[in-house]
């Protein structure tokens, strides 16, 4: 099945008052469970960056990895898993970033990074924006260069695109 004959938002299932009273959470496990929808949003994805000079994918745990890992197969290029606190082994670049409610940090491994290397940052929701823009700021830290974002799924009213231009922002699905 081609990825331009599935509708993926027929995969989205709304989840009202989830993680807390007031929130309308778009679950993306279906999409996920289904292995034509999943394999449109994964070439859905890989179309809209083949041939632009992607050298690496990166993504923050846990669910920006389900799309990034199978995107960089796609794209033929490595990928660099951004992790939390004490999740990785090896020396690493952190960065502290404020959330809604308090703060967290993120590592990336020290030499995961080349100087100059050009780095598509992946996730599966674009919400405020908070976390991509850390994943940003250790991009930097190492020396590499965002050249793009890409989601599967978009929450356009809460402006999240706009922490992250001028960098082209992509998104499959923008609600």
């Amino acid at each position: 099945m081609s990825s331009s004959a599935i509708d993926l938002r027929a995969f989205i299932r709304d989840v009202p008052d989830f993680p807390k009273p007031g929130i309308l959470f778009k679950d993306i496990t279906p999409l996920l469970a289904n292995v034509d929808a999943f394999r449109a949003s994964v070439e859905g994805l890989a179309d809209a960056f083949r041939g632009r000079g992607i050298e690496v994918v990166a993504a923050p745990e846990a669910r920006g990895f389900v799309f990034a890992a199978p995107l960089a197969l796609a794209l033929g290029v490595g990928f660099v898993p951004i992790r939390k606190p004490g999740k990785l082994p090896y020396k690493t670049l952190s960065l502290e970033y404020d959330l809604e409610y308090g703060r967290d940090t993120l590592h990336i491994h020290n030499d995961a990074l080349a100087v100059g290397r050009r780095v598509l940052l992946v996730d599966d929701v674009l919400a405020t924006g908070g976390t991509m823009e850390a994943c940003r700021g250790l991009v930097g830290q190492a020396g590499a260069e965002v050249v793009a974002y890409a989601f599967a799924i978009e929450l356009g009213f809460l402006g999240g695109r706009a922490k992250l231009e001028p960098a082209e922002v992509f998104s499959l699905i923008r609600y």
